[in-house]
């Protein structure tokens, strides 16, 4: 639902993505979980969110799953046209409703654009490849090379990009990925470069590998189906687990902090 497109054969589904996917969902879950401890209810632990390390290679790991994951799952997707402009007003929604809670609740959880937008906008970007590939007639694996040669520019931006930093107060090169001046604080930036990069380099993947929208182990031991089972089935509802499990996360801790007369 969130980063792969409809595969109604469950013999045929690509499980192995909303294994992957799973995966990267209760990393996902647990960072957050971690954040809220440690910096909205100010207690000393998970020491691993303040080292260079972390944000260095672990995060972007998560990330570059999640996103990368997306790209390769639109590739079996019948309509991304459809798909991004759903998936972008769930955005949109969700950064009203922080909007919200940000000047109302006096809670910093304030999202302008975060993973939700760059698959958005980067599903529509590749929707609108798939157009110009029908309209022209161009071969599949040249629009492959197309793609796979301006995901890789994207994400090559990046080592550029810092040289624009705090140079406007412009919102609209927050998404691109230059830092406003005066912005205030936000929760799970994402900026689409070098992220649409990674996108469309998972589209590559996707077109490459997963040509005929079928799983690439078809024969797979039971014992290990059973055992990716439940990473499966958060795989599969991965959306509505990113929009739901921060307000659960942050209520329960508050209930318990509470509890606990520390809030």
């Amino acid at each position: 639902m969130f980063l792969l497109g409809s595969v109604k054969d469950d013999n045929k589904r690509a499980y192995e993505l909303d294994f992957l996917r799973g995966i990267a969902i209760v990393m996902m879950v647990f960072m957050h979980f971690s954040y809220d401890v440690r910096y909205e209810f100010g207690t000393n632990a998970f020491d691993y969110l303040s080292t260079d390390r972390f944000w260095t290679f672990i995060h972007p790991i998560i990330t570059g799953l999640f996103v990368s994951l997306s790209g390769i799952c639109c590739t079996m997707s019948r309509n991304n046209l459809k798909r991004g402009l759903r998936l972008l007003g769930v955005a949109l929604l969700f950064t009203l409703g922080t909007v919200f809670i940000y000047n109302v609740m006096g809670i910093d959880v304030l999202i302008l654009f975060n993973v939700l937008h760059v698959l958005a906008i980067s599903t529509l970007v590749y929707a609108l490849f798939i157009f110009i590939e029908k309209k022209t007639n161009m071969n599949y694996m040249g629009m492959t090379l197309v793609i796979g040669l301006i995901g890789l520019y994207i994400m090559l931006l990046n080592n550029e990009l810092y040289r624009y930093d705090y140079t406007t107060n412009n919102l609209l090169f927050l998404p691109v990925g230059i830092q406003i001046k005066n912005t205030p604080s936000m929760g799970d930036y994402m900026p689409l470069i070098p992220w649409m990069g990674v996108f469309l380099v998972g589209s590559v993947i996707g077109r490459t590998c997963y040509k005929d929208k079928k799983t690439l182990f078809p024969t797979s031991n039971k014992l290990i189906r059973k055992i990716t089972g439940p990473f499966e089935f958060l795989g599969r509802h991965s959306l509505l687990i990113y929009l739901v499990h921060q307000p659960i996360v942050y209520g329960v801790l508050y209930l318990i902090y509470l509890a606990l007369g520390k809030v």
